[in-house]
């Protein structure tokens, strides 16, 4: 019995950490993804936000995109004068916590797959290595403000 309830209780709790956290609201700026509040928070830097509201109104540089676009995404253009920031490509953040480059990495629930998407440092307020569906990935949470 005792064996029955451990097993659930692993199912849910893997389960409710792998569900998308429906406040986050990303962000793409010269093609790395960010979080609209990291990008609020550099509002001095910012020459102009365009937010698409549905997946089905992304511009065609967005598409790749659209699995983040389940509460909008936006499109950040920083001034010129600013140039950009820190931001390392997801297969390289696998490799420096000793996962393959090509090991999916889940950002508040949600999935990339796709280990070439660069993200912005500054987003990323913990993360460690945990076991999702049986396999080692890299969970990463973004900071909240």
């Amino acid at each position: 019995m005792k064996k029955i309830l451990y097993s659930l209780l692993i199912f849910a709790s893997a389960t409710l950490f792998a569900q998308k956290n429906p406040t986050v609201k990303f962000a793409i700026c010269n093609d790395a993804v960010g979080t609209v509040a990291m990008f609020d928070s550099r509002k001095e830097a910012v020459q102009s936000v365009n937010v698409f509201k549905t997946k089905a109104n992304l511009p065609q540089n967005l598409k790749k995109f659209d699995y983040l676009a389940d509460n909008g995404l936006a499109e950040v253009k920083f001034k010129k004068d600013f140039g950009t920031l820190d931001h390392i490509a997801l297969a390289d953040f696998n490799s420096q916590n000793g996962l393959s480059k090509d090991t999916p990495v889940f950002i508040e629930g949600y999935e990339f797959k796709n280990t070439d998407v660069h993200i912005f440092a500054d987003m990323i307020s913990d993360y460690k290595v945990e076991t999702m569906d049986g396999k080692k990935a890299l969970v990463i949470t973004t900071n909240k403000k």
